[in-house]
């Protein structure tokens, strides 16, 4: 498997000279990303964060870079690229596309590490966001959103299937290790969680709720606190049109949903914060609870990438997300409830 953490030199001279660096004194690797890599880069200019996009067109991340300095004009904490002598701000080097920012300093606090009080102030944050990129589109910055939106239905067939292959990629992929045993039991679960709560799946594939610009991966790893404040957030990457329940219930669950369990106290301070903003009605939080759900139900990924791929970057998710699904299906009305406010 290639070293995701080796900055070779060649590129490195390349973003130098495209980005004007000076001398580079110092870099690390930082292991907080999962999909893409990033380093702090020292030099004589000052310090910066460099990321190598790997997951993402770059014709999409120019475009969703460019997007940033408005955002920031209209409050929102981000850190703008770096622009290159170029003129624009991502410099491909060795096959490589590479975008640099100014170094932004405070830390990732997981979601429940925060104070309540924290906690609804980054949910009136999320809504805050949401409504700058509408104006962005205003600004034609971004494209107007579809007049509709789809989010696709796994039927319980399709997903068995896929636990299928898996379990026969177990068996022929794997080393017979600890995380091998623990995916062929995993596999044998959710095949019984399939079958005994199939009838429960989402009934179409259009979400309720209105929808628009969405940041795509608003959770701990990409937010910066310092003070007690959110003081930026990060990786735009995943920017795109989706129902805005969507993004409040998967950073909710992202944010809260650890350990394999929900802190459903502060995922409820965290939709009372959002909607203070945005007034969301219960129906489009419900449904979009009740399809993560089932998403998760029906969605093998960090599994994919391990035997599909030979990438063990995402083995620790696979088992926290598989106990907190167990969780959340034994607890699915209270749960619903609780990111309706009816609890």
């Amino acid at each position: 498997m290639t070293n995701r953490v080796n900055l070779p030199s060649d590129d490195l001279a390349v973003l130098i000279g495209a980005f004007g660096l000076g001398e580079v004194t110092a870099h690390r690797h930082l292991a907080e990303g999962l999909m893409n890599v990033n380093w702090r880069l020292e030099t004589t200019s000052g310090s910066f964060a460099l990321k190598r996009v790997t997951d993402v067109p770059l014709d999409r991340l120019r475009r969703n870079l460019a997007v940033l300095p408005g955002l920031a004009k209209n409050g929102v904490p981000v850190v703008v690229p770096v622009e290159a002598s170029s003129g624009g701000v991502v410099v491909e080097a060795g096959g490589s596309g590479y975008c640099l920012f100014p170094w932004a300093s405070g830390e990732h606090v997981r979601g429940t590490d925060l104070s309540l009080a924290q906690v609804e102030a980054l949910g009136a944050q999320l809504a805050r966001l949401h409504l700058a990129l509408r104006r962005a589109v205003g600004l034609e910055r971004l494209p107007p959103a579809s007049a509709a939106v789809r989010a696709e239905v796994v039927t319980p067939e399709r997903a068995v299937e896929k636990a299928d292959r898996l379990a026969s990629a177990v068996q022929e992929e794997g080393a017979g290790d600890p995380f091998d045993v623990l995916a062929d039991d995993a596999l044998v679960r959710r095949r019984g969680l399939l079958g005994e709560y199939a009838h429960l799946r989402p009934g179409d594939d259009v979400p309720r709720g209105p929808h628009g610009w969405t940041h795509g991966d608003f959770q701990y790893r990409n937010l910066l606190w310092a003070g007690g404040e959110l003081t930026a957030v990060l990786d735009w990457d995943r920017l795109g049109v989706r129902p805005y329940a969507e993004e409040v219930v998967r950073t909710a669950q992202v944010q809260f949903g650890v350990e394999g369990v929900f802190n459903l106290e502060q995922v409820s301070a965290f939709v009372t914060g959002y909607r203070s903003a945005v007034p969301l009605e219960p129906a489009a939080l419900l449904d979009a609870a009740r399809r993560l759900w089932w998403k998760r139900m029906t969605d093998f990924w960090q599994l994919e990438f391990h035997y599909y791929r030979h990438d063990l970057s995402c083995d620790d998710l696979f088992v926290a997300d598989e106990a907190l699904l167990h969780w959340w299906t034994e607890r699915l009305d209270g749960v619903e409830r609780t990111f309706t406010g009816a609890s």
